[in-house]
């Protein structure tokens, strides 16, 4: 006869080792993968609105300088002093030169037809190799942000900066994406004057709700002589955007302080408590908690009392 309150076997779990493998070695390269991934994009987004818009504008201006084009009554050849005009399909004449040089790198392709476009692949392959424009458009670039870090910190900069930001705002659906976008590069790039050289454990918003603080000074010296104890200023950061949250002051005494570091707490809150660092996790039992209860089933005193008795 089967005890009514014996305690249960569960069941086995069914064990899948092909999909444990191929899981865990998807956990190995997903990371680097991805990562990869999204520096190839940045890369390509770069080329394709930062680089390539600049390199043709490049490429026109010096094509409009150097360009020797010439209009001849008629034929296929005409000289001019000690220069020899080759003949296009467009009906206008280019230097053979110019013509050859690019016939010479261009071997087996489509040399270009025009006068304009034989133009524009001489400036290319002679004036912008990648060696020479990648350097140079990098170094205008950091030129144009120092120019405009340095106009940021004048009163001049700020008011533009101040009222780009008010139009945007008053766009309806840019404004949500753009707050978002400006808080993220203001907390990445922005030179904090915070130092966050504690991180610590606090009961807010109330008693038996733990969250995770950062130290940024002592408080106000009227709340310090109301408690009559050390209080501190706490910056509570929020998820998944530690930037974003509360200022609180707290007793010394009710702070729990956290081995962990700045960037371990900041991982912790974009990861809403996913990612939980290596020094802070708990210890995994050696035998399943299911085990433990068949190995030490409860005796009849543990048990709860039977509704029908």
């Amino acid at each position: 006869m089967v005890e009514k309150n014996a305690p249960k076997t569960p069941p086995k779990k069914r064990s899948r080792p092909f999909r444990s493998a191929v899981l865990r070695g998807l956990g190995v390269l997903a990371p680097p993968l991805l990562t990869v991934v999204i520096f190839i994009w940045i890369g390509g987004t770069t080329y394709d609105y930062v680089i390539r818009p600049v390199k043709n504008s490049v490429r026109e201006a010096l094509v409009w300088y150097l360009a020797d084009i010439r209009d001849f009554p008629s034929g296929n050849v005409a000289y001019e002093g000690d220069s020899v005009y080759r003949r296009m399909s467009d009906g206008r004449f280019v230097p053979v030169p110019v013509y050859e040089f690019v016939a010479k790198h261009d071997r087996g392709e489509t040399i270009p037809s025009t006068s304009r476009d034989l133009y524009r692949r001489y400036v290319e392959l002679n004036y912008l190799r990648p060696y020479y424009v990648i350097p140079f458009i990098l170094s205008i670039f950091l030129l144009l942000l120092y120019l405009l870090g340095k106009s940021l910190s004048a009163g001049i900069g700020r008011f533009f900066s101040s009222l780009m930001d008010k139009a945007i705002n008053r766009v309806p659906v840019v404004r949500n994406v753009y707050s978002g976008v400006k808080q993220v590069s203001d907390f990445m790039f922005s030179e904090r004057n915070i130092e966050f050289n504690r991180i610590v454990a606090v009961e807010f918003p109330r008693k038996g709700i733990w969250s995770i603080g950062f130290v940024t000074g002592e408080s106000f010296l009227e709340i310090q002589a109301v408690a009559n104890e050390p209080v501190l200023t706490i910056f509570i950061g929020l998820s998944p955007l530690p930037f974003s949250g509360y200022t609180v002051q707290c007793l010394k005494s009710e702070c729990v302080d956290l081995n962990i570091t700045f960037d371990q707490a900041c991982q912790f809150l974009i990861s809403c408590g996913v990612i939980v660092p290596s020094q802070q996790q708990l210890p995994k039992p050696s035998v399943p908690v299911e085990e433990l209860a068949i190995e030490n089933p409860p005796t009849e005193e543990q048990l709860p009392p039977d509704p029908a008795v």
